[in-house]
């Protein structure tokens, strides 16, 4: 499964940015996915996650109300619509994929999944 995120840029504090994640694979409606980020000189963190039936999604309490997660399955893609952001959202942000999650499983947990994208860069300024 190759992954290739897309989106991030610079923006201002209070702005928007919407990451997109394409998946390669044709079993993409089957993948659990999810959204990472790594700041400078901290460990990689968990953003959100969404099951692979679309029915349940997770995020952390930091972008709660902020970051919304979606996948389109025609397109095998999923986003991650990011609003009033803010300096500390500045990051890498990693989309990933589980393979054989149960259909409403959303999981913050990063062992959990099994291929990354590359990374895309975001940059708030304040």
């Amino acid at each position: 499964v190759q992954l290739q995120a897309s989106g991030g840029g610079l923006v201002q504090a209070g702005g928007s940015l919407d990451l997109s994640c394409a998946a390669s694979s044709r079993t993409f409606n089957s993948f659990a996915m999810g959204w990472f980020r790594q700041a400078p000189g901290k460990e990689r963190e968990f953003v959100a996650a969404i099951s692979w039936s679309g029915g349940n999604t997770y995020y952390a309490d930091s972008v709660k109300g902020r970051f919304t997660i979606s996948r389109v399955y025609n397109k095998n893609t999923m986003h991650l619509q990011m609003n009033t952001l803010k300096p500390e959202d500045t990051a890498v942000y990693y989309c990933a994929v589980r393979v054989g999650a149960q259909a409403d499983s959303a999981s913050s947990l990063e062992y959990e999944y099994d291929y990354w994208g590359q990374g895309t860069q975001v940059t708030v300024s304040s």
